[in-house]
């Protein structure tokens, strides 16, 4: 554990340097996202997003107006951890289970430094864990260590019930993290509901080995979720590499246009690749899109 708490907060305190740097004094905090309260309205201006035009008030014909915002005195922040069987693909200490725990862990450490509160809910079919939002050090230790130490009950994955029971238990709006591998079918409805009540990311997990069916003659292929195993003529069958490839495109595709026609943030992140960059990219971005809302 000490290992891993020494990990995280170098990671943490990376992701935070390099934002506040590239925002040169813009910056106001990694996890203010459209966590706002409403204020008052405006005049609508050249340059503003249409997104905060209030059409009520606009609708009595003096005027276009926007709806102005004030930060929230407390944000609430939330992950939601994919830890089906699913997530045990890659190498070992690196599957995309660890790399899942790691940013829940790094982002985690950072909300709680910027006075958030932090939940974290961990499913699989169903709720494996549950913690409620609260602030302060103790908190992230129990955050850190339960999510490690946790012994899962299934291994099986259902997004759709996990989504509905997360849109269930959290009533207020907050920053939301889904961390999955979305190795499942169905779960569309739920998603755009949860984008709709909060502000919502997405963080997909992809391992390169998933994508590949070696060619060796006759293998075992062992389903994770089942724990099925079925012996695969990989040289026969070049036509199931190819299924494999183009189910996983297809469905990261879909994905991909779910998040951009609702708003939600969406980053792919590789189990072999070092994600920080990337973090800190999507919360740049993030940050000055909100910016010019306010």
């Amino acid at each position: 554990m000490k290992e891993i708490l020494k990990k995280v907060r170098k990671y943490e305190i990376r992701i935070r340097k390099a934002i506040t740097s590239q925002m040169q004094g813009d910056y106001h905090s990694i996890f203010k996202g459209s966590g706002l309260e409403f204020d008052d309205v405006r005049t609508y201006q050249y340059g503003d997003d249409v997104r905060t035009i209030d059409w009520n008030v606009s609708a009595k014909g003096h005027g276009t107006f926007v709806k102005t915002f004030k930060e929230e005195k407390e944000q609430s922040v939330f992950f939601i951890l994919d830890v089906s069987a699913s997530q045990q693909i890659g190498r070992k200490n690196q599957q995309k289970l660890d790399v899942g725990k790691e940013l829940t862990a790094v982002l985690s450490l950072a909300a709680l430094k910027e006075n958030s509160q932090v939940g974290l809910i961990c499913f699989s079919d169903q709720q494996e864990l549950y913690i409620k939002p609260s602030k302060g050090q103790k908190h992230s230790y129990q955050i850190i260590s339960s999510m490690f130490s946790l012994k899962t009950a299934s291994k099986k994955t259902d997004l759709n019930e996990a989504l509905k029971s997360a849109l269930n238990l959290i009533r207020k709006k907050s920053i939301i993290f889904l961390i999955s591998d979305f190795m499942d079918r169905g779960y569309e409805q739920k998603l755009k509901a949860m984008a709709r009540m909060h502000d919502l990311v997405v963080l997909h997990l992809t391992d390169e080995t998933e994508k590949k069916v070696p060619n060796l003659g006759i293998i075992p292929m062992q389903e994770k979720e089942s724990g099925k195993t079925v012996w695969v003529n990989s040289w026969r069958h070049s036509g199931f590499r190819a299924s494999v490839t183009k189910t996983l495109k297809e469905n990261k595709e879909q994905l991909r246009k779910v998040a951009r026609r609702n708003q939600i943030n969406y980053l792919e992140i590789d189990t072999k690749e070092d994600y920080i960059p990337k973090l800190i990219k999507l919360f740049t971005v993030r940050n000055k899109t909100l910016k010019s809302i306010r």
